[in-house]
């Protein structure tokens, strides 16, 4: 936790705050902080600042809190990902968030198994509990927006044309001919699919939307791999 993120319910004065949980024990076993101490904190969607141990008990630590720095710059781009394998997902929407991504959207592929989408990581709580540690990570503050589409077609075809208007709308897939590009200087879209990629179909109907079809080059990468080797590549913001 390299900065504390904080809710509006964390709050008890504008200037006072109370934490407990995950972030207070982190506090107690891992920075062990002591009244008197300062750790960096940020508020959600707000700016960041310091935050000064007033009191700590085995229950709550009270902290005055003054916000002074901007957060991190936002990436101009919209990540269009397959939704992956429950094991790696937390992992993947952690990555997402450290690395700057603010739209994101997970949409159905036919190499996702329909049992993806039960997994009790896509609640409310679980999407906000992974978004806000990749955000703590990074020293960033804006939290994410992550867009939920079951079906695959009526998205490609009535959603994701409007998406991509005035971006380089790319699609990652291995084989293709042309290697992903770098350096990018404009608004960008960027679809991944699924352990073994999109089907020919599935890109096809991509590329039709808007999408040039790119690759990283000979290797397979896992989805946990590839969505932060191509934003980094994409963006010299993440390097």
């Amino acid at each position: 936790m390299n900065l504390a993120l904080l809710f509006e319910e964390d709050f008890t004065r504008p200037d006072r705050v109370r934490l407990t949980g995950r972030r207070l024990a982190h506090l107690q076993s891992v920075i062990k902080v002591g009244v008197g101490d300062c750790i960096p904190v940020g508020r959600v969607n707000g700016r960041i600042g310091t935050g000064e141990i007033l009191t700590l008990t085995d229950s709550e630590a009270e902290l005055a809190v003054a916000f002074d720095q901007a957060p991190p710059p936002v990436l101009p781009l919209t990540l269009i990902i397959a939704m992956p394998r429950p094991k790696m997902f937390r992992r993947v929407l952690q990555t997402c968030a450290t690395l700057g991504a603010k739209d994101i959207w997970l949409i159905n592929s036919y190499k996702v198994e329909k049992s993806f989408w039960q997994t009790p990581w896509l609640s409310d709580d679980n999407l906000r509990e992974n978004l806000t540690l990749g955000l703590e990570q990074a020293r960033d503050t804006i939290m994410p927006e992550v867009r939920i589409r079951k079906l695959f077609k009526p998205f490609v075809e009535d959603e994701l044309p409007a998406l991509l208007s005035g971006k380089r709308a790319l699609v990652a897939h291995p084989g293709t001919n042309t290697p992903c590009p770098t350096h990018l200087n404009q608004p960008a879209a960027l679809c991944i699919g699924p352990e073994g990629g999109f089907t020919p179909y599935e890109v096809g109907k991509l590329e039709e939307a808007g999408c040039e079809a790119v690759h990283l080059g000979p290797r397979i990468l896992r989805v946990e791999t590839a969505v932060p080797v191509l934003i980094s590549r994409l963006f010299d913001a993440c390097r």
